[in-house]
């Protein structure tokens, strides 16, 4: 076998024998209920290659095997809760903005599509419009200044509130 390829199957090894963060376990155990011993481990004497015994290693496997729903399950709470987590963590710091109806904007000019030639003295944003109605949360439909409505609906990432 090529080094590449010995390589590349070293690091797949290592990812399906680590535990990973959010269930706790390893891809190997959650797939096949049991622990993977990979052949670094059979050739170093360890304590575990040491105590193994034939014997019970059949009546464990199959006591693994039973527990393997209930492990899955267990990976399957500790990913919701490290979702919740890392959803608490980045909310932590967002600021809500809001926008509503008959207030002014601004439109981000990238967004709107309108770049001809533009060079870094080019002003980002143009307006101001005003908000008409909202479509949905952070979705808008605006107005000109003439009071024609603009054709399409823009959402809150490319809009800015204009403070007169």
């Amino acid at each position: 076998m090529n080094p590449f390829a010995t390589r590349i199957l070293g690091r797949y090894r290592a990812y399906r024998t680590t535990a990973r963060t959010p269930t706790g376990e390893t891809p190997y155990n959650l797939c096949f209920g049991t622990e993977a011993i990979i052949p670094v481990d059979i050739g170093v004497p360890s304590l575990r290659v040491q105590t193994f015994n034939f014997n019970n290693n059949e009546e464990k496997l199959r006591g693994n095997l039973d527990f393997l729903p209930e492990t899955r399950d267990m990976a399957s709470l500790k990913i919701t809760a490290y979702y919740q987590r890392i959803a608490r963590h980045y909310n932590r710091k967002v600021k809500p903005r809001c926008i509503s109806v008959r207030d002014l904007v601004l439109r981000s000019l990238e967004a709107a599509g309108k770049s001809p030639q533009r060079n870094k003295l080019s002003p980002l944003w143009e307006g101001p419009y005003m908000v008409a109605s909202i479509v949905k949360p952070g979705t808008f439909k605006l107005k000109d200044g003439d009071g024609k409505m603009l054709p399409r609906t823009w959402n809150i990432g490319n809009l800015r509130k204009y403070y007169q």
